[in-house]
């Protein structure tokens, strides 16, 4: 079992459920890994309690499920679970555009404006470190701007509920894309690298272009994704 480093008593059903969702991201557990909350527990050093209250959040993100008498092992997605996850990701993404540029959000009146393009610069430099980090081919970089940027700019619409739901759909969507990346020895130049001009659309106050960089970043995922998936 995958694992390093002491995690702290103060938020420990956090720190392991975050350990553990870097670790399938990253590629040490695969889908359809089995392990015990025994197990786990004695990886980190710590007793069984946070460890089963981390599994139950785990399991209530879609990233692991519970396996009677055995323990739990990571969820194995499939494309057709891919293809529902984009479908879900443009239905919030078409209307948190929408209400960014028509008015809404932390950032919808004139006298918001101020706060809403430093807010959009900040999320444009983000999307300029995972722009690089894609380019580079460097995946495990790439997964956590591209996280924290779609984070930041989702929070942007100023609810919380829908943020989450949204970063929840792009964490499932990276540990079922990760299964297939990982296989490749070089990946420089064959990921999507285009949040800047998601932001600059944005900025712009055009939903249209907004949408249609979106829609070009799934096809390429997906076309990549099945290509890989076909070996």
């Amino acid at each position: 079992m995958p694992g390093n480093g002491a995690v702290t008593r103060s938020t420990l059903r956090q720190q392991i459920a975050d350990a553990l969702r870097d670790e399938v991201l990253a590629g040490r557990l695969q889908p359809g890994q089995e392990f015990t909350v025994k197990e786990i527990a004695e990886q980190y050093g710590v007793s069984a309690t946070p460890v089963r209250e981390a599994l139950v959040d785990l399991s209530a993100q879609g990233l692991v499920d519970a396996v009677q008498h055995r323990g739990f092992e990571v969820r194995a997605y499939s494309l057709d679970d891919y293809r529902d996850m984009i479908e879900a990701r443009s239905l919030v993404t078409d209307g948190i555009f929408h209400r960014l540029v028509h008015g809404g959000g932390d950032c919808g009146t004139a006298a918001d404006e101020p706060h809403r393009t430093t807010a959009l610069a900040t999320v444009r430099r983000r999307g300029e470190e995972a722009a690089r980090a894609a380019t580079a081919g460097d995946l495990n970089v790439l997964i956590g701007y591209d996280l924290r940027f779609w984070r930041e700019l989702s929070a942007l619409y100023g609810n919380p509920y829908l943020a989450d739901f949204l970063h929840r759909l792009r964490v499932q969507s990276w540990v079922c894309t990760v299964q297939h990346l990982r296989r490749v020895t070089d990946l420089k130049g064959r990921l999507w690298a285009g949040h800047t001009e998601l932001v600059d659309a944005l900025a712009r106050r055009d939903p249209v272009a907004a949408h249609a960089v979106v829609a070009a970043y799934n096809a390429h995922s997906l076309a990549l994704l099945e290509r890989l998936a076909a070996g």
